[in-house]
C-alpha cells in the first residue's frame, strides 16, 4: 500500500510512538542519567567512604538543620495553603483574583530575590534590624531566616495542589451540610477535607521535598556558617568548592534519594486516590 493511501490510524500510531520515544529519551538524558551519575560518583570510592563523609559533624549538623527547617515549614504551609485554597474555592470576596496571584508569586520570583527581601527587612541594616537587635532577636543568619525564606518559596505547593480539587468538588455538598445544621468547622472536617485528602498529602510531600532541597533563598539568608546555618544543599556547595568531592557527592546522593522516595510516595498516593475514586464511582 502506498504512503498516500496509508490508513490514518497507522499514521497516528506512528506519531504516538515517536512522541513517546522522544519523551522517554528526554527524560532519560535530562533526569535519569544525571541522578545515576550522582549516585555512581558518591559510591565510586565505596559505600564506607560515602557513609563516613555523611557521618562528619558538619554534615550531620546540615542534615539536622535541613530536617528541622522542613518540620517547621511544612505544617505552616499545610495550614496556610489549605486555608487559602478553601477561601478561593468556596467563597466569593473582593480581591479573590489578587489572592490567587499572590499564591503563585513564588513561582515567578527568583528565590534569590526572596532571600534578599528578608535581608532587607530583618538584616542588621534592614527595616526592622535595629528593633530586633535591641531585643537580641536574630532572624537573618539564623534559623528564623531559614524558615521564613523556605516558607516563601514552598507556599504554593500545598495551595496549588488542593485548589483545583476543591474547585472541582464545588459547593453543593458544603451547602447541603450547612442546611442540615453543620457548623463551618464541621463542614470543613467532615465534607471538604475528606474529598481532598489524597491531593493534600501529595502537596505536603512536594512541599517537603522542595523545603529540603531549596538553595537560592536559603543561601542568601543563611550566612553560610558551617555547622550552624548550612542546610544540605549549601553544604554540598561548600564541600564541592573545597574539592571534597566524596563528601559533596555523598550528601548530594542522599538528597537525591530523599527526592526519589518523595516521588515514589506521591505516585503511591495518586494510585490510592484513583482506587478510592473508582470505588466511590
Amino acid at each position: 500500500m502506498s504512503a498516500a493511501f496509508r490508513p490514518a490510524n497507522q499514521d497516528s500510531a506512528l506519531v504516538r510512538w515517536l512522541l513517546v520515544g522522544a519523551a522517554v529519551l528526554v527524560a532519560v538524558v535530562m533526569l535519569v542519567l544525571p541522578l545515576a551519575a550522582v549516585l555512581a560518583e558518591a559510591l565510586r570510592r565505596g559505600l564506607g567512604v560515602a557513609l563516613a563523609a555523611i557521618a562528619e559533624p558538619d554534615t550531620m549538623a546540615a542534615i539536622r538543620l535541613t530536617l528541622l527547617v522542613a518540620v517547621l515549614t511544612v505544617p505552616l504551609n499545610l495550614v496556610g495553603g489549605v486555608a487559602a485554597a478553601w477561601c478561593i474555592a468556596k467563597h466569593d470576596f473582593p480581591g479573590k483574583r489578587l489572592l490567587v496571584t499572590l499564591i503563585e508569586l513564588p513561582f515567578a520570583v527568583s528565590p534569590v530575590i526572596a532571600g534578599m527581601v528578608f535581608v532587607l527587612m530583618f538584616g542588621a541594616q534592614g527595616w526592622f534590624g535595629p528593633w530586633l537587635q535591641a531585643r537580641d532577636i536574630q532572624v537573618v543568619f539564623a534559623l528564623p531566616g531559614l524558615v521564613l525564606a523556605t516558607l516563601f518559596v514552598t507556599f504554593p505547593f500545598v495551595a496549588r495542589t488542593v485548589l483545583p480539587l476543591m474547585q472541582e468538588q464545588g459547593r453543593a455538598e458544603e451547602e447541603a451540610a450547612a442546611t442540615l445544621g453543620a457548623s463551618g468547622v464541621q463542614t470543613f472536617l467532615r465534607v471538604t477535607l475528606p474529598n481532598v485528602k489524597w491531593g493534600l498529602l501529595a502537596g505536603v510531600l512536594l512541599c517537603n521535598a522542595r523545603a529540603m532541597g531549596e538553595f537560592g533563598a536559603v543561601s542568601v539568608v543563611s550566612g553560610h556558617i558551617r555547622g550552624e546555618t548550612n542546610t544540605m544543599p549549601l553544604h554540598v556547595e561548600i564541600l564541592y568548592n573545597e574539592y571534597q568531592f566524596a563528601g559533596a557527592f555523598a550528601v548530594a546522593a542522599l538528597l537525591a534519594v530523599l527526592g526519589l522516595v518523595t516521588l515514589a510516595a506521591k505516585t503511591l498516593l495518586e494510585r490510592l486516590a484513583g482506587r478510592s475514586t473508582g470505588a466511590r464511582a
